[in-house]
């Protein structure tokens, strides 16, 4: 199984231009079957959202880090309109990046969404 590459949307940077609709972002359905993926610069903010009217889970597969010990977050559950974030210390971090250098993600439902975040250049 292959899961689902995501499109990673890019933060403006400070003192960048801000024109209209350029700090929207765009939620997208998760991949429930395949899960998601994404390439992981340590600059990745994975922002969860259920629209759905009851609790849905998100897992993030862990690997093995130096040390062989890998401890996936299972079945994070998100209450109706719930928001998450995983942030920094997730993608930037040993144990969570594979060697091909992705991150992934399994919804349990194609109703939760998601979206990438990259922070620019130089932060953090």
């Amino acid at each position: 199984m292959t899961a689902t590459a995501v499109t990673v949307q890019s933060i403006t940077a400070p003192f960048g231009a801000i024109t209209a609709g350029s700090a929207d972002f765009v939620f997208a359905a998760c991949d429930n079957v395949n899960g998601n993926s994404f390439v992981c610069t340590g600059r990745e903010v994975l922002v969860i959202y259920n629209p759905s009217a009851g609790a849905l889970t998100v897992t993030i597969t862990s690997v093995d880090d130096e040390k062989g010990r890998s401890e996936d977050i299972t079945a994070y559950s998100l209450a109706a309109a719930d928001f998450a974030v995983f942030g920094i210390g997730l993608t930037n971090a040993k144990g969570w990046k594979s060697s091909g250098g992705l991150v992934v993600f399994t919804g349990s439902s194609a109703d939760l969404d998601y979206a990438v975040l990259r922070l620019p250049a130089g932060y953090p």
